[in-house]
């Protein structure tokens, strides 16, 4: 089963908004998918993040 995602709003820079939207599209996702994707990133290597379980993959 999905998880429920939380929603909220994010401010960002126009130019940092410009550089995701092509950074994403060369990745083939989302800005969305592609920022919560950097986080994940960042937040397993910062150890803050457990690895997903096999039930959830």
């Amino acid at each position: 089963m999905a998880k429920e995602k939380k929603a909220f709003p994010l401010r960002l820079d126009p130019d940092i908004h410009r550089a995701l939207e092509l950074w994403a599209a060369d990745e083939f996702r989302s800005v969305n998918g592609h920022i919560e994707f950097l986080l994940r990133e960042a937040l397993g290597k910062a150890g803050r993040l457990k690895p997903p379980s096999t039930e959830e993959r």
